[in-house]
């Protein structure tokens, strides 16, 4: 720095002050009073849907109800292990076929119209509505033997399809993880799951 400007400087000094005392003086801001952790609101965490009940996106209230009772026949409860609906199977199945191709989604919703059909052609109910004995019969086509090719039934098509859908969903989602853990048991994609999504 130069002589000259640091003696322009001390010369601007005395007038600091003064142009200090000419601003209105505010009062300071209050501090927030500190909350006890007592006042404080506990709010638990949740998943979304142990809050509240899905509503189904892509599939019809028929068609929906006929897919939750087709997922309790395919993969029920067994001892210690939650089945389809416990593991939220048929909720998943909502979000992922909604999200599929055209095909897909056309041969669930044909699919589960048939199973409805058929069961008040043959029961006069739907088939949400059909005992476990009644359902069994009408899923008689899951009987065949398997085969490279499809079969050509839509039906049957759809049965086989549902059947791999629902045994993934199941078997990947956290409850039957979650029921594996506490039984002590180590499987493929422990820990690895999916929450069902909105």
């Amino acid at each position: 720095m130069k002589r000259r400007h640091f003696l322009q400087g001390l010369a601007v000094l005395p007038a600091v002050p003064a142009a200090f005392a000419k601003q209105p003086s505010r009062p300071a801001p209050e501090a927030p009073q500190a909350q006890t952790t007592d006042e404080l609101p506990k709010l638990e965490p949740s998943v979304a849907d142990a809050a509240a009940e899905m509503m189904p996106r892509f599939f019809s209230a028929d068609q929906f109800a006929a897919l939750r009772k087709l997922s309790d026949v395919l993969v029920p409860s067994i001892v210690g292990m939650p089945g389809a609906l416990e593991a939220k199977a048929p909720e998943f199945l909502d979000f992922l076929i909604g999200a599929s191709p055209e095909e897909r989604q056309g041969l669930y919703k044909v699919g589960l119209d048939k199973l409805n059909s058929g069961a008040k052609s043959r029961y006069g109910k739907s088939f949400a509505e059909v005992d476990r004995s009644q359902a069994e019969t009408l899923l008689a086509p899951l009987r065949q033997p398997w085969t490279y090719e499809p079969p050509a039934d839509p039906l049957a098509r759809f049965l086989q399809t549902a059947k791999q859908d629902v045994r993934a969903a199941t078997y990947n989602s956290r409850e039957w993880n979650m029921a594996n853990s506490a039984a002590g048991r180590r499987g493929v994609g422990v820990g690895q799951y999916w929450y069902t999504i909105e």
